[in-house]
């Protein structure tokens, strides 16, 4: 396979890598053959994989535009990916020029590609590291540079804990930062979920077994267990809710089926 400019030597493009399939399924072209072979094993379970992703997307751009509302222009993107159009700079920039935006990913082409995209943008960065280690993400010169943690900042963990396994304490994780934050900040996340899915879980299973057998085990919640990740916030209305029906921008009955699946939330520290 011939290793494209945009991929880093560093990575195995044999391997397939969840930041790329993510990149499939919003119909980007940053991903590889071994890529899209696990997206379409895992859509011959869960055909509306795309589906919930482009709702995810949704959500995260709404959450955003909400927080810029709200008067916070820090954002920090645990998580962020590969860049695709409508990302949070972009939404966060174009709500307030003041915004600041620093992206974190342990993916190096999902790092690589944020440095290409960023570049000549003061006021955004990228940070390679992982949720599990707050301290090394909240020490990173970009964070320091780009955040002051003495004000609001919006923290989105947005398709990004459900794969944190419980054994890697992602409840401490997320509660460690949340400690970090200065009042009046907020959560923005979502979370997968067998709740809303529509066809069995049994069903569902199937697509979660590939993500186990890329070794990326993907670890479905229940909407109880979400909701630990909001201990510390008050959650902003309405609540912790299937994700097309967090403050809609059109009737969230026109969507497809699948993007219920899962849920979004928004909770503000006091």
């Amino acid at each position: 396979m011939e290793r494209p400019a945009w991929a880093p030597r560093s990575i195995d493009i044999s391997v397939p890598s969840v930041s790329r399939i993510y990149d499939y399924y919003l119909g980007g072209s940053h991903n590889f053959e071994v890529d899209r072979e696990a997206a379409r094993k895992a859509m011959e379970f869960m055909p509306g994989l795309p589906k919930i992703m482009q709702a995810n997307r949704a959500f995260m751009r709404r959450a955003v535009r909400f927080a810029a509302e709200q008067g916070i222009s820090q954002f920090l993107d645990i998580g962020s990916g590969i860049p695709t159009f409508g990302n949070v700079h972009e939404v966060a920039q174009a709500a307030r020029s003041d915004a600041h935006v620093v992206y974190v990913d342990h993916d190096p082409v999902a790092v690589a590609h944020s440095q290409a995209v960023l570049a000549g943008n003061e006021q955004a960065g990228v940070v390679a590291a992982d949720l599990r280690k707050p301290q090394e993400i909240l020490a990173s010169p970009e964070v320091q540079q780009l955040i002051d943690l003495n004000r609001p900042v919006a923290l989105l963990l947005v398709a990004i804990l459900h794969f944190v396994e419980d054994e890697d304490d992602p409840y401490g994780a997320v509660a460690e930062l949340r400690d970090a934050l200065a009042p009046g900040s907020l959560l923005v996340l979502t979370h997968a979920s067998y709740e809303g899915i529509p066809l069995p879980a049994e069903r569902a299973g199937g697509a979660v077994d590939v993500y186990k057998d890329i070794r990326n085990p993907l670890i479905m919640r229940s909407r109880d267990e979400i909701a630990r990740f909001f201990e510390g916030y008050d959650m902003v209305e309405p609540g912790l809710v299937p994700m097309p029906h967090w403050r809609p921008d059109t009737a969230p009955e026109d969507d497809d089926p699948w993007a219920f699946s899962g849920f979004a939330g928004v909770g503000r520290t006091a």
